[in-house]
């Protein structure tokens, strides 16, 4: 197909822009006219920069939220030395020489990135229809800075030299480092060094790989060895945007263009139990029973796809599950959800409903000649809805009201890479299959990475129509930027074994550094039978994480907590409770990220970008801005050191008080994972009685400290209270001043170097 359905290849002749012609001012910045292209740069009124070739504009763009941002009108365009312009805002300056050569800089004119000329590669003989020039773009970058993001990489969260492939890619079975590319990648990069932090988003669909070299420091003046970033696609528009400032502020301005990551209901940040291959009503009945005897809180269970009828999207294996709507309603009665998995593949059988309305409706991928295009996936020989046509995205939606009707409360997308099994190649569509993409028309080189981001709105745009009073809960394996506005991901099929639970933090700390902050590992990985020990860590880990949910494969072993013998389900039982208690936390820090695009799961660098020990750390995060958790990520490990930032530290057990930064030992046993706490912190949490409680952290003397309560009822879009607080140390006891509506209640405790509180 795909011989017949793309653009031959032939001999290629190499571009670059030649020297520089002319300029042309515009607001907010201007258009650099070269021999051979041209170059755009305009500062949006957030801040951003955005760097055009060959007429490139921000529009269009599956990444931006809305419109195209306004401009910053009091930047502007003006000649600068050397025969160069250059483009000057409050946050950032940008220089073009008369080569092409682009260089970002702080205000203080120290230099934070340096994009050398671009190069295309084009047809020799002329411009061929449908053939798009791939292109390479190198940049250079300070010799002490480190990249994050990329997406979801196993190998991380600091990306060591190496080449990464945006390609969105089912790796089949499981993965562990450092099998690469996985499931959601993107062009968005956190580069971090003591100059300053920035993020590059290369806005481009296309497949491309980007190659990196760290730099190294030299003993001596003139030995540096400045760090390097190849970025190289295959096609598609050169054209990127640049955010410099505190790793806050740059994922704030990225949230401001792509869009507030989307606000999951308070019940979602509870614990999922999820499983392929449950097998019937009674088994799910027995499962959630066991939770409830036990005394283990649980708030979802998942049903993978042997629920369906033949794996038939939107059907239900009536035999198995008699029913549904009475097993959820039964099971909300306890306070448990149901989930349901939502795979894009239809099968393409006549009689089949989701079938048969979509060849109605003209919603498959089709090949350049019109005829269906068919891949194989679990129902057998299937169709693929275009996600990249609107009037596919609604007709699809439409379909999410048999999920609802069958007692779901959220939706889980998987295989939408979109994976379509093969012996050898690429287990995806071809890529000369034809996609809408918005009405442009274009093939699946340009739609593929997208693919799941548009299945993504689709869904969310049903929910919030079908179930307006409430808020969607929906994840996907699959996406790219921009896909926090529909909801959040998870690891996907991680292998069983240490190296997939160290993974497992990776792919949370990446996946929020690019602005997607909610996401979670499977627990237990996917495939094999994790050893007590194994399970327990996992465990605990999890318990810390955004998105907190069990899962494995049919062939696997089993994850309920009590599988594992006593001793493991007693320290899971903690674990659970923990989760349960800072309940209040998580639903502050999922307020916040809607907010801000702040995560909830931090490097430990977030705060100190420049302390390069910190930047180098990647066994340890933070959960907000009070909690530092260190989970143990070895077998046998029952103490660890933990490397902590400029402060005091609280240990949340013992109260041992400990000064950063450096590094210390602390005890790991197996009943828990070492949690330190900052000095001045109030963190809202549920109190023996089922009341909100701040635990208040003595500040250090002479400094303050602070938190914030974000609370709400309902799972529906009112507007949640809000109370700030600061406290500093008055002789032996805590100050706590508020800010913030009085009829909020709450009991207070101090914990830490202090006698008491002194409140107004």
């Amino acid at each position: 197909m795909d011989a017949a359905g793309l653009p031959r290849s032939g001999p290629e002749r190499a571009r670059v822009p030649g020297l520089a012609e002319g300029a042309e001012p515009q607001p907010g910045g201007g258009v650099v006219r070269f021999a051979r292209s041209s170059l755009r740069v305009r500062v949006a009124a957030g801040g951003a920069v955005f760097c055009g070739w060959d007429g490139a504009t921000p529009e269009p763009s599956y990444a931006l939220a809305g419109s195209c941002p306004e401009v910053d009108q009091r930047a502007f365009l003006e000649p600068d030395t050397e025969d160069g312009w250059r483009v000057v805002s409050e946050r950032v300056t940008v220089t073009v020489s008369r080569h092409g050569a682009v260089a970002v800089r702080t205000p203080g004119g120290v230099v934070l990135r340096r994009e050398l000329p671009p190069r295309w590669w084009e047809p020799a003989a002329g411009p061929v229809e449908g053939a798009r020039p791939r292109w390479t773009q190198r940049s250079v970058v300070a010799p002490d800075a480190r990249c994050f993001g990329l997406g979801g990489r196993s190998a991380g969260p600091r990306l060591r030299s190496g080449t990464y492939r945006l390609w969105n890619t089912d790796p089949g079975g499981a993965f562990e480092p450092p099998d690469d590319p996985l499931y959601l990648t993107m062009p968005v990069q956190l580069v971090v060094a003591d100059a300053g932090s920035h993020l590059i988003f290369h806005d481009n669909t296309w497949d491309g790989a980007v190659t990196l070299r760290e730099g190294v420091e030299g003993e001596g003046s003139g030995h540096d060895r400045p760090g390097r970033c190849e970025v190289r696609m295959e096609g598609g528009p050169l054209r990127y945007w640049v955010i410099v400032g505190t790793p806050a502020r740059v994922l704030h301005s990225w949230a401001q263009l792509t869009g507030a990551p989307a606000l999951p209901p308070p019940w979602a940040l509870g614990y999922h139990h999820a499983r392929w291959g449950f097998g019937s009503e009674r088994e799910v009945r027995r499962v959630v029973a066991g939770y409830l005897e036990r005394g283990l809180p649980l708030s979802a269970v998942h049903l993978d796809i042997d629920h369906y009828d033949g794996h038939r999207v939107f059907t239900v294996d009536r035999e198995r599950f008699p029913d549904l709507p009475r097993l959820a309603a039964d099971l909300a009665d306890d306070g448990v959800r149901l989930v349901s998995i939502v795979d894009p593949a239809v099968k393409a059988e006549p009689g089949n409903p989701v079938y048969d309305a979509g060849v109605a409706a003209g919603a498959f991928v089709r090949d350049g000649s019109g005829r269906e295009v068919r891949g194989e996936v679990w129902p057998g020989e299937s169709a693929f809805p275009d996600f990249t046509d609107p009037r596919v995205r609604a007709w699809w939606g439409e379909w999410y009201a048999e999920r609802l009707a069958q007692g779901f409360a959220g939706v889980w997308h998987d295989m939408n890479e979109p994976v379509s099994f093969a012996a050898f190649g690429d287990p995806t569509l071809p890529l000369s299959a034809r996609h809408a993409l918005e009405g442009r028309g274009g093939d699946h080189r340009e739609a593929h990475n997208v693919y799941g981001l548009a299945m993504a709105r689709a869904g969310y745009e049903a929910l919030r129509e079908l179930r307006p009073e409430q808020r969607p809960f929906l994840f996907s394996r699959s996406g790219w930027a921009g896909l926090q506005r529909y909801g959040g991901t998870w690891s996907g099929d991680v292998s069983t074994g240490w190296p997939g639970l160290r993974a497992s933090l990776a792919l949370v700390l990446g996946l929020g550094l690019c602005g997607v902050p909610y996401s979670g590992p499977d627990v237990g990985g996917f495939t094999g039978s994790p050893s007590p020990e194994l399970y327990l860590r996992w465990f605990q880990l999890a318990s810390y994480l955004p998105l907190f949910r069990t899962h494995a494969a049919i062939t696997a072993g089993r994850r309920e907590p009590w599988e594992f013998g006593p001793e493991v389900l007693e320290h899971a039982r903690a674990a659970l409770h923990e989760r349960q208690r800072l309940a209040p936390y998580f639903l502050t820090l999922a307020h916040l990220a809607h907010r801000t695009g702040a995560p909830y799961v931090r490097p430990l660098w977030w705060r100190w970008p420049r302390d390069r020990a910190l930047r180098d750390c990647e066994d340890a995060f933070l959960l907000g801005d009070s909690l530092l958790v260190a989970p143990v990520l070895e077998p046998g490990v029952r103490q660890r050191m933990v490397r902590v930032p400029r402060g005091r530290w609280y240990d949340q057990v013992t109260g041992q008080a400990y000064e950063g930064p450096g590094r210390i030992v602390v005890d790991a046993p197996l009943s828990r994972v070492p949690v330190l706490v900052r000095a001045g912190s109030v963190v809202p949490v549920v109190g023996e009685r089922g009341e909100t409680e701040l635990e208040v952290w003595a500040p250090m003397v002479g400094r303050t400290g602070g938190g914030v309560l974000i609370s709400e009822t309902g799972d529906g879009w009112e507007e949640p209270t809000e109370v700030r607080f600061t406290t500093r140390m008055r002789g032996e006891r805590v100050a706590v001043e508020r800010e913030g509506p009085e009829d909020v209640k709450y009991a207070m405790r101090v914990r830490g170097e202090a006698v008491g509180l002194v409140t107004p």
